[in-house]
């Protein structure tokens, strides 16, 4: 893989990563708010109430995962295996990794995974 490339991959990683961070810390303080702010209510401000705290911790959890998967990328890059299929070995493509910075699999293997999850 092209060391420039790389570097600029690298960069990219580190921005997203920054990204993540601020909004996990915008969406903590969205939440302590949200559980301030609870009084006795009747069910249906109740229920809401619910729902955004689950959406929260569903956009938490999604985050986490993405951070997991930049810091993955970036450990691949600082030991030479990035743009490589964790599965077949082969190169993944420089537009895949453009568009997902953090891809583990070419596409042939992400399409074969998802095939076989459905």
């Amino acid at each position: 893989m092209d060391k420039k490339f790389e570097a600029q991959m690298q960069t990219k990683l580190h921005e997203m990563k920054e990204e993540i961070v601020r909004s996990l810390i915008s969406e903590s303080q969205d939440f302590e708010s949200l559980i301030d702010d609870l009084d006795p209510k009747d069910l249906a401000d109740i229920a809401a109430d619910d729902i955004d705290r689950k959406t929260l911790e569903a956009l938490n959890e999604q985050d986490i995962k993405r951070m997991r998967l930049i810091d993955s990328a970036l450990s691949r890059i600082k030991n030479g295996r990035y743009g490589l299929c964790m599965r077949c070995g082969k190169k993944i493509k420089i537009e895949r990794l453009e568009a997902i910075p953090y891809a583990l699999m070419c596409i042939d293997c992400k399409n074969n995974e998802e095939r076989r999850n459905r």
